[in-house]
């Protein structure tokens, strides 16, 4: 039967039901006739419209790769008017694997809370213009059996879920039963019936249909609901298993004087494993919990630099340590904040303009994750961060942040140890070029940025106190990410650090820098390809006290100002290939010329085979 037709017989058809002698068969074709024409909404076309990314809301997960990444590392183009968290898009990001948007300020609206509307007036995304105006009017006054979503739109060219058909036709059948109670014996009238017993002979293959796949959605509802982790809380994980390992090499270690005096005994294969369990809580529509466990052993040490350490090497002996616990809230629809005791720092605050980011699915090194800066005071910090989207194409986040808030000790605690303060603006001038600035100021009490990347300990072991003097620093950065086509995309960043020992004359300098290409769906769809290029931290410049000067003690103490005397370059190449969505396996190779900073060290190549599963 066509559309037009039934549309036809929605117009004409005066149904008032009545006497107890209406057959199961006519309630059933009514029922089916009442959701074709008015749920449905009988398209003209096919139903392949599906919501728009500004209506599912800024959606992300941890470790799916370019694919979501790219949707969840745009600055998000939202209705201003809304705002919320919901617990199905939430997947807490780790530092320790990826870091991204800290807070999922979405605009996802609930989809379970669709209510009764009397009146086909009460949608407004309904006008009398529309083809299907009269059906849905007649159904919605004369019968009562349509839902509306929380907005009050009816959305009747979307497709419709298994769940909404069954919410759909308990509602009918109700509002049948309730008319087959009240009604007279004349009240029926003989040509509705002619007419219901014609759509029940046309119907009968999609009516036994559809009981089948009514009690299989009965069933699967069922077993869903007995076997469920929790209606509050969200359980996801990661786990990644890694074999590398790295060629010999001699290095020239202090004093540097020119000769390989060093041999790096770290050159055997090894076994990493990395696993991590999220709890993620929502307590109401704009806030969440984040706890995560960690568990990890295996690591690239020996070693006679950090310039060889992986993204995901972080061992713990295989014991689980509380890695995240931190509290999301949704202030408005523009702002946010996050509050934690573990893991609040800028690479779980900061939201990264590089879509690949991640040391499950991403780069396999630690440097190539992000700007070195972004990972200052790295450690299990506690603090306060907030995001807030100030215009549809601009966002500015900023934290505190202490990495040991819980230690009362001098040089220790929320104030008086290791703090970071941190504020990065982040743009979108188009859809292609994502643009971050930031800037930090540290304290640091044991002289060390704690980024573990390159440079990151900027004064010298006193040799009496077997201690380093602490630093106080500022340090700026930049990273732009433009994707020239959707299989091509050229990044950058750069960093600079100024710090100086409080009451001391004298500072030091540090720079890095990295350019990268990534090959999102390379040969295969959801493969990704990246080469890495960069500078890891280098101090340029020190003219600290006799004894802090780090580049003077490695070179004999002399009390010489100055940097290193030599450039480290980092060289990365990696593919990944997508096995499933939940398995990608990442095969790599990382090449260091001059590790350390000194020209006279051998090149270290290390080779990679990561392999990462997600659910």
């Amino acid at each position: 039967m066509s559309h037009l037709k039934l549309i036809e017989y929605t117009h004409s058809l005066s149904v008032s039901v009545g006497g107890k002698r209406m057959r199961l068969e006519n309630r059933a074709v009514l029922i089916t006739w009442i959701l074709i024409s008015g749920v449905f909404g009988l398209p003209s076309k096919a139903l392949s419209s599906q919501l728009s990314l500004s209506e599912r809301g800024n959606v992300f997960s941890k470790v799916q790769g370019e694919k979501i990444l790219q949707k969840q590392q745009r600055v998000p183009q939202q209705k201003e008017e809304e705002g919320s968290v919901g617990i199905e898009n939430l997947s807490p990001l780790s530092s320790l694997s990826v870091a991204s948007v800290p807070f999922s300020i979405t605009n996802q609206e609930n989809e379970d809370g669709m209510s009764q509307v009397t009146s086909v007036s009460q949608l407004k995304d309904v006008q009398p213009t529309d083809w299907a105006f009269q059906a849905l009017q007649s159904l919605v006054e004369r019968y009562g059996c349509i839902a509306g979503y929380p907005n009050a739109t009816y959305r009747g060219n979307r497709a419709l879920t298994r769940y909404e058909f069954a919410a759909g036709l308990n509602a009918c059948l109700n509002r049948v039963n309730e008319l087959i109670a009240t009604a007279t014996e004349d009240a029926f009238k003989q040509e509705d019936l002619g007419r219901l017993q014609k759509l029940q002979e046309e119907f009968a293959a999609e009516l036994a249909t559809l009981r089948g796949r009514v009690d299989n959605l009965e069933a699967r509802t069922a077993k869903i609901e007995a076997s469920q982790f929790s209606t509050t809380t969200k359980l996801s994980g990661i786990s990644i298993i890694s074999i590398q390992g790295r060629t010999n090499n001699r290095a020239d270690i202090a004093p540097r004087d020119g000769i390989k005096d060093t041999q790096d005994i770290g050159t055997n294969t090894t076994v990493i494993n990395f696993n991590q369990l999220y709890l993620t809580t929502q307590f109401d529509p704009k806030s969440y919990l984040v706890t995560g466990l960690l568990a990890a052993s295996g690591e690239t040490a020996p070693r006679l630099s950090n310039d060889v350490i992986l993204g995901y090497e972080f061992s713990t002996n295989n014991n689980f340590v509380l890695s995240d616990l931190h509290y999301h809230r949704l202030l408005s629809s523009k702002f946010a904040i996050m509050v934690g005791t573990s893991n609040v720092n800028m690479t779980s605050a900061f939201r990264g303009p590089n879509r690949a980011e991640s040391g499950a699915t991403g780069p396999l090194s630690y440097f190539a994750q992000r700007n070195p800066i972004l990972n200052t005071g790295f450690a299990y910090q506690g603090g306060l961060a907030f995001d807030w989207q100030f215009a549809k194409r601009a966002s500015l986040q900023g934290i505190y942040t202490s990495a040991r808030a819980g230690n009362p000790t001098k040089r220790n605690g929320l104030f008086d140890g290791n703090t970071t303060t941190g504020v990065q603006l982040l743009v979108t001038p188009v859809d292609s070029l994502d643009l971050s600035v930031y800037y930090l100021n540290n304290y640091s009490s044991t002289g060390c940025l704690e980024t573990f990347v390159g440079d990151d300990c900027l004064t010298a072991v006193n040799p009496t106190t077997q201690k380093r003097e602490p630093l106080k620093t500022n340090a700026v950065g930049a990273t732009v990410n433009w994707q020239i086509s959707p299989k091509f995309t050229l990044g950058a960043w750069g960093g600079y650090t100024n710090s100086n020992i409080p009451g001391r004359s004298g500072n030091v300098e540090t720079a890095n820098w990295m350019v990268y290409l990534n090959f999102p769906d390379l040969f295969r769809k959801g493969n990704l390809g990246g080469i890495y290029v960069g500078q890891p931290p280098k101090i340029t410049s020190s003219n600290l006290p006799i004894g802090n000067n780090v580049p003077d003690i490695i070179n004999g103490g002399s009390g010489r100002s100055g940097g290193q005397p030599g450039t480290t370059t980092h060289i990365e190449a990696f593919y990944r290939f997508q096995v499933t969505d939940n398995i990608s396996i990442t095969p790599g190779v990382i090449h260091i010329i001059e590790p350390g900073h000194t020209p006279n060290s051998d090149s270290i190549t290390m080779g990679v085979l990561r392999s990462t599963f997600a659910f």
